[in-house]
């Protein structure tokens, strides 16, 4: 562990973040992660959308806020009002990169579209994040989440066979779609070194969303036909999923041929599947699947879990528990690798928020700030940026532009 401070690639990179719900706001809080200054505004008075969503965190935070708002700071301002978008356009000249996820046309109704501010900041890297093509005719489409993983497919691939379209757990094409973007914006950013000017982003949703079928999708292209569910289980490996010791789940997955080997020899002692050239390879284990799997299923039922364990972790067959996700997050595993960060919330005390998933020189980047209360650095931020005076902010405050 290097005993240095934590890498901060992006330090000195300041983002506009427009943005609100998900998608737009993993995207910056992404770059925030990395060491950028992001400035997130909010309007005066509901704030960002997700600030009602979820368990209550304090008056005015909730835990889907805080999920994808760390390392941020948090302004007011109207862009309903002239004032207020001034302000926006002033911010944007002292930033190098603006994320937004207004509806196609919203931001440039409001002078703040790619056109209007490169005008005024040829560096920009610019990101709009949209539920479709901007070129396409449904570009004026609003794009939520659950409507994008059903017309994707997505769905169509969840849960098990018989079973109707299922989502995912968590809003699987916004996060996506977020980390897409800020990927293409480290790209942006980089060939602005280059070049010396900025670049439009542009991102969507059911874009980002068709390409999380992956390799499900392209075995959809192959057969022409949608590949049938597998629910738990893997659609191209066998065996691999979940299954069902004497006590309780876990999962198991056999990877390659060496590795069913050595599944049958010294975790379940049927030699003969290993022979059996039904089972010999990965590609007629998944021809055999219907046969193979409750022999292999009857066979784990007769250990427990722990026995099963040591047994595949022995054998080097990867494997593991089942956890809730509680106590997935209380585990041992998640405090050794630093993954949860806890801080005082001025508010609402004792809080902890998921810390970040990268780590450089050994070190994992840090919360550098906790998610922010509404509006918590407006005045911090226009006297630094702006360099407005006290009086200037008491009479935006007055007329609630901030």
């Amino acid at each position: 562990m290097s005993s240095s401070s934590p890498l901060q690639p992006l330090a000195g990179i300041r983002v506009l973040d427009l943005s609100r719900v998900l998608a737009g706001p993993m995207c910056a809080m992404a770059l925030a992660d990395f060491g950028a200054d992001v400035i997130k505004v909010e309007h005066p008075a509901r704030g960002d959308d997700t600030r009602d969503w979820g368990v209550r965190v304090g008056s005015r935070n909730t835990s889907y806020f805080n999920s994808a708002n760390r390392n941020k700071r948090s302004i007011t301002l109207d862009l309903q009002s002239e004032a207020g978008l001034q302000l926006a356009r002033e911010l944007a000249q002292q930033c190098d990169v603006v994320v937004q996820n207004f509806k196609v046309g919203g931001a440039e109704k409001l002078g703040l579209g790619y056109e209007q501010l490169s005008a005024l900041n040829p560096r920009l890297v610019y990101c709009s994040i949209s539920g479709y093509s901007r070129s396409g005719s449904e570009a004026q489409r609003p794009g939520y989440d659950l409507v994008v993983q059903g017309e994707s497919g997505i769905m169509a691939m969840n849960g098990e066979a018989g079973q109707g379209p299922l989502k995912f757990g968590v809003a699987a094409v916004d996060m996506f779609t977020g980390m897409y973007s800020a990927q293409a914006i480290l790209a942006a950013l980089l060939e602005r070194e280059r070049s010396g000017r900025g670049h439009h982003v542009q991102m969507a949703l059911y874009d980002c969303g068709l390409m999380i079928t992956s390799y499900y999708g392209m075995e959809a292209l192959l057969k022409a036909d949608d590949p049938p569910k597998f629910g738990n289980a893997h659609p191209s490996i066998v065996p691999y999923g979940v299954f069902e010791a004497a006590d309780g789940p876990l999962v198991i997955t056999v990877g390659n041929n060496g590795q069913f080997v050595r599944f049958c020899n010294e975790v379940i002692h049927q030699p003969d599947w290993a022979t059996d050239e039904r089972f010999a390879t990965n590609v007629a284990r998944s021809a055999h699947r219907a046969t193979l799997m409750p022999l292999i299923e009857s066979a784990l039922r007769r250990f427990t879990r722990a026995e099963l364990l040591d047994k595949l972790r022995a054998a080097q067959i990867p494997c593991g528990e089942v956890f809730g996700l509680l106590e997935a997050l209380r585990s041992e595993r998640t405090r050794e690798a630093g993954l949860l960060h806890a801080f005082d919330d001025s508010e609402a005390g004792p809080q902890a928020v998921l810390a970040p998933p990268y780590a450089m020189d050994g070190q994992r980047l840090p919360v550098r700030r906790p998610p922010p209360h509404q509006g918590q650095h407006t005045d911090e931020v226009l006297q630094e940026l702006l360099g407005m005076a006290p009086d200037a902010l008491a009479a935006l405050r007055s007329q609630q532009i901030i």
